[in-house]
């Protein structure tokens, strides 16, 4: 089952955000990673079996405040069915209509 989790930190610079992600990376079945939130001090794990408690128990021991804001399943996006689109029909010729004018000869004037 692939989950997500999103931990809380308190990360105030860069070097801190680099050794959390350096964390997790070290952790047990994570795929990916990723620091978001509009401080910068959220960290997303996706992994496969990742043990949520653990990682931020580890991640407490080394910088301090560590906080389990969500843990969901990450469920792969339904394929969209592709709807036959109608194929346009290829142009009907359109012919001019028939010339019934009568020949300028000397045998219908008569």
């Amino acid at each position: 089952m692939k989950q997500k989790i999103v931990i809380q930190l308190g990360m105030s610079c860069d070097k801190s955000r680099s050794k959390a992600l350096t964390m997790a990376a070290r952790a047990a079945g994570v795929t990916s990673m990723e620091i978001t939130g509009d401080a910068r001090d959220q960290l997303e794990v996706v992994g496969d079996g990742v043990d949520s408690v653990c990682l931020v128990s580890c991640l407490r021991k080394k910088l301090g405040h560590a906080q389990i804001i969500k843990v969901e399943e990450v469920k792969k996006p339904e394929e969209k069915k592709e709807e036959k689109k109608d194929e346009p029909k290829p142009a009907v010729p359109v012919y001019p209509p028939p010339c019934y004018h009568p020949p300028k000869s000397s045998r219908w004037r008569k």
